[in-house]
């Protein structure tokens, strides 16, 4: 039985099937939603409409952005010879977070994993290859920051095998990220001193 009208109904199983929220948020959200003044709701929802429709992939690092370069790849000082590899965004913001690294990165959405039918092809390892061969802009280091689960150590070592032929130097962040652990969820001092601990592979 149903406890609420269709529009209640619709916009609770709208919510819940975002990731993260469960039955009981998804109904305090949409309760909190139907109480909000309605230019408030309108804002949320034309700010929803607007990021969907104007942002995008970064030209240099593949980062989420609404400009072509986003803020690090656009930034004259950083490091540009090194890249460091994270699986997705909110690893990206959480090593900027530390403030202790001045490289670039390169976001490859995702991690190689066959039993989710999710291979090379899928992620942005080929564009990565293409950073590393453009004589425009040389290559000292790829660092290896993904994430230290099977299918992260996998898409690692993948990738290592790529670049190294390339005559670039390639590390992997030291053992100070947890096995099984998400960056994004890492406190700062472990994801800086798996940063300054990283091996060379």
């Amino acid at each position: 039985m149903e406890l609420y009208s269709g529009y209640v109904n619709r916009l609770v199983s709208e919510l819940a099937a975002l990731p993260g929220i469960g039955d009981k948020s998804a109904q305090r959200l949409a309760f909190h939603m139907i109480n909000m003044p309605q230019e408030k709701v309108k804002r949320l929802a034309d700010t929803m409409m607007e990021a969907r429709s104007k942002v995008r992939y970064c030209t240099g690092c593949y980062t989420l952005t609404d400009s072509e370069k986003c803020p690090v790849c656009s930034d004259a000082s950083r490091d540009h010879s090194v890249i460091m590899v994270v699986e997705d965004t909110r690893d990206m913001a959480a090593y900027e977070k530390t403030g202790r690294y001045s490289g670039v990165y390169h976001v490859l959405h995702g991690a190689i994993a066959p039993m989710l039918g999710v291979g090379p092809a899928d992620i942005k390892i080929k564009e990565l290859v293409a950073r590393c061969s453009d004589e425009n802009e040389p290559v000292s280091e790829v660092i290896l920051a993904t994430n230290s689960s099977i299918e992260g150590e996998t898409t690692a070592m993948y990738i290592s095998k790529l670049i190294k032929p390339l005559g670039i130097k390639v590390t992997r962040i030291a053992s100070g990220v947890p096995v099984g652990g998400d960056l994004e969820y890492i406190d700062e001092i472990t994801l800086t001193r798996a940063l300054d601990g990283r091996v060379e592979v």
